[in-house]
């Protein structure tokens, strides 16, 4: 289990505050989906994804980067148990869609860069190093099927 102080639970909710799901989870997912074309692979359903334009104009590409940030907002209310949390969903994403776990981190990196340029000198870092603990148990928690 981890351990979160007060105030990295505060920085973290913080940050979500702060978040606009629709423009945030698009961007992300996005530049996941640009900068590391690979992962294209997993979303085979989504359409053209042929190009940057293209997946910033995916209506599928910008629903699911809702759907990654609503993920993440069920293991802020949930920190204290991330792990369990998030079972049934490392079990889909390792079981059914064979997704690499590595991209993840991925994802999460670049959502950690749409956030450090939205929130700019908001995004200190004691911020950062809570978000990025707090990515670093999702992933693991997301991760854990594979083990």
């Amino acid at each position: 289990m981890v351990a979160w102080t007060d105030e990295e639970r505060a920085a973290i909710q913080g940050v979500f505050a702060k978040l606009d799901y629709e423009s945030v989870g698009l961007e992300s997912l996005t530049r996941c989906l640009v900068v590391y074309p690979w992962t294209r692979r997993y979303f085979g359903g989504f359409g053209n994804l042929f190009n940057a334009e293209a997946i910033m104009a995916n209506p599928n590409v910008a629903a699911h980067g809702v759907v990654v940030l609503q993920g993440l907002e069920k293991a802020l209310k949930n920190m204290d148990d991330i792990k369990n949390t998030y079972a049934s969903l490392s079990e889909l994403h390792s079981l059914k869609l064979q997704v690499d776990p590595g991209n993840f981190q991925l994802l999460g990196d670049c959502l950690t860069v749409v956030i450090a340029t939205r929130l700019r000198t908001e995004f200190t870092p004691y911020i950062q190093a809570a978000w990025q603990k707090f990515l670093s148990v999702v992933v693991s928690a997301l991760s854990r099927q594979y083990h």
